[in-house]
């Protein structure tokens, strides 16, 4: 299953690796629609609120981890274009070890501010204990977190897409088979449903991670402690670091907006993140299509990959984008009872906004994935720095003028892409030269 993305035509190159990660968070985010169903229907609207609140919470711890292993896979990617293999196994090792580390130091820290969390995330009295309960069984899940995340951003680097699919094929049915069980049949409530995430995770968790070591020797590399060096842990750390920050930074903007957007309900805002989710995928699968090629020196791939990138992700956006804005109505009242009109009204206005400027985040996207595979990860936080932070000011200081409120929080969120891709592109168009050296060591 592993595919070569430095050989072969470049649009089917991209377009057969993509596919199967846009499948996975599609599917991913199905299961995380059923369950919001199942907890809400039979346990009423405070666990729904309760849980609700907590996956904001866990997206944002699940960031870090998956910020840390992403930026090791472009570093795994860049080796396996070089055919590099004691780097490559050595990087394993120094990776598996350093992330390992940070999700137990993130579990401890989970645990011992869990009741600082309610006010935080500003939550009601009557939601924070249902929460509570949900949250310290939940967070026995993070460090399987780390394995499925780990072991899927390796096969990933390799060309591998399907396989980390299967695995979270696996997983979401059975997560929803368990939450039907645990919180109808047995009437554990939403600790039941959290159990039910935490077994599903521990099984797509362990088992990605046994099939890593049967099927790949350089994986293997993480069971003999010859292959660690600190040499190797800086570079990771370059690597990883960088790129969590970016995707923590990215989703704490989020978690800081929060309680402004609570006040208008979210369902504009989930919908919003679902349409324009299959090109941060495709984003992710470019950088490791450019990381591949930046190792193997394929300069001309890279130019060609790039334009191909830009094409597939603005048609894409520009679909996405007129569907969204035409049947804007229709999809609230998906999540939205038809009486809300008030709520559906500033719905159908945000997500009109937003749609309008999909081909913005976009190549905001492709923007992170290039700087990331060419060793920059560090322009990726400073774009995300600028995106989140124009939102996250403009949010609060024009939600605050009376005659522009809520309508300058949705505003403010294509400006900040907009800002973002402008730097990232005079910063490409500068260095060019420098970006392309292919001085990765």
């Amino acid at each position: 299953m592993n595919r070569d993305l430095t050989k072969g035509s470049v649009l089917k190159s991209m377009l057969l690796f993509s596919i199967p990660m846009i499948l996975g968070d599609l599917l991913q985010q199905c299961y995380n629609i059923v369950d919001t169903l199942i907890v809400g229907q039979f346990l009423g609207k405070n666990a729904l609120a309760s849980v609700g609140s907590s996956f904001t919470l866990m997206t944002f711890i699940t960031s870090i981890i998956l910020g840390l292993c992403m930026g090791s896979g472009a570093l795994f990617s860049i080796r396996y274009g070089q055919k590099d293999e004691k780097g490559l196994q050595e990087d394993v090792c120094a990776s598996f070890f350093f992330i390992a580390l940070i999700t137990f130091i993130l579990t401890v820290i989970s645990y011992i501010f869990l009741n600082q969390l309610s006010v935080f995330l500003h939550v009601p009295h009557e939601v924070w204990g249902d929460m509570k309960g949900y949250l310290i069984v939940i967070f026995i899940g993070i460090p399987a977190i780390f394995l499925y995340n780990y072991f899927a951003s390796y096969l990933r680097a390799i060309g591998n897409s399907m396989t980390p699919l299967i695995f979270l094929a696996v997983s979401a049915i059975l997560n929803i088979a368990l939450d039907l069980f645990f919180v109808i049949v047995l009437k554990l409530g939403v600790e039941g449903a959290a159990i039910a995430t935490v077994i599903s995770q521990y099984l797509s968790g362990i088992g990605i991670s046994i099939y890593s070591l049967i099927k790949n020797i350089q994986v293997r590399a993480i069971t003999k402690l010859q292959y660690f060096h600190l040499k190797r842990v800086h570079k990771v750390i370059s690597f990883s670091v960088l790129t969590c920050i970016q995707q923590s930074v990215m989703n704490l903007g989020i978690l800081m907006v929060q309680g402004l957007v609570n006040s208008f309900g979210t369902a504009a805002v989930k919908i919003d993140a679902f349409a324009y989710m299959p090109v941060q995928d495709f984003g992710n699968a470019f950088s490791t299509f450019i990381a591949q090629n930046y190792g193997a020196k394929e300069k001309m791939r890279i130019q060609s990959g790039l334009k191909s990138a830009v094409c597939l992700s603005m048609g894409f956006c520009i679909i996405i984008s007129t569907i969204v804005c035409i049947f804007a109505k229709n999809l609230m009242t998906i999540f939205i009872d038809a009486k809300e009109t008030e709520i559906i009204m500033e719905g159908v206005k945000y997500l009109k906004i937003e749609g309008a400027f999909y081909c913005g985040i976009g190549c905001l996207f492709l923007l992170y994935g290039l700087y990331r595979a060419l060793g920059k990860p560090g322009m990726s936080v400073i774009l995300t720095i600028f995106s989140l932070g124009t939102r996250v000011v403009l949010a609060y200081v024009l939600s605050a003028i009376p005659a522009i409120g809520v309508t300058g929080i949705w505003w403010s969120v294509p400006i900040g892409w907009a800002l973002a891709d402008l730097i990232g592109l005079i910063y490409y168009r500068r260095k060019k030269k420098e970006l392309l050296s292919f001085n990765i060591g």
